[in-house]
């Protein structure tokens, strides 16, 4: 499966490949003074992809009729993440440049504590859904999230597709 951001490198770097052609080079008038950046994933995009993971993640997980009672706070949960996260990038790509390293990892620490709190509340909102699968279809969920477990390296939220809006 492709992930959006795997998706938007691979069209930036084809875009670069024709952009720094020497024929291209030569035919290309000077940029203007003022260049317009064009949005190639938007916020309509990026809800489109959600909906289509919530789906996705449902249909992965094959509910019973009593299993899909315990799904609209999963969902809900979900929603709030990717909303949080969403707005968490904005402010960071809004805000002024750290003054120092430490202004830095003060950001990181913060950005951290609030998607640990969005995955604690995560987890407390699927574990009543989680309590009702079985075993074919817990063991689907993990993966699908994008958890991928690398005895080398921790887990991170990173690797958490919930959290890709504040990477945008």
């Amino acid at each position: 499966m492709y992930n959006v951001t795997s998706f938007i490198c691979a069209a930036i770097s084809g875009w670069l490949l024709v952009a720094a052609s020497p024929a291209q080079a030569q035919n290309t008038p000077a940029a203007p003074a003022e260049t317009r950046i064009i949005e190639i994933y938007t916020d309509a995009d990026a809800k489109a992809v959600l909906n289509a993971r919530l789906a996705a993640l449902r249909t992965v997980l094959e509910l019973t009729p009593e299993q899909e009672k315990l799904w609209l706070p999963v969902e809900a949960s979900i929603r709030k993440i990717a909303a949080d996260s969403m707005a968490r990038g904005k402010m960071r790509s809004e805000a002024e440049a750290p003054a120092d390293f430490l202004v830095a990892l003060d950001r990181i620490g913060e950005a951290e504590v609030a998607r640990g709190q969005d995955l604690r509340n995560f987890v407390t909102a699927t574990r009543p859904l989680v309590a009702a699968l079985s075993d074919e279809q817990k063991h689907r969920m993990p993966a699908f999230l994008g958890m991928v477990v690398d005895a080398q390296s921790p887990l991170a939220t990173r690797s958490l597709w919930l959290f890709e809006e504040e990477e945008r």
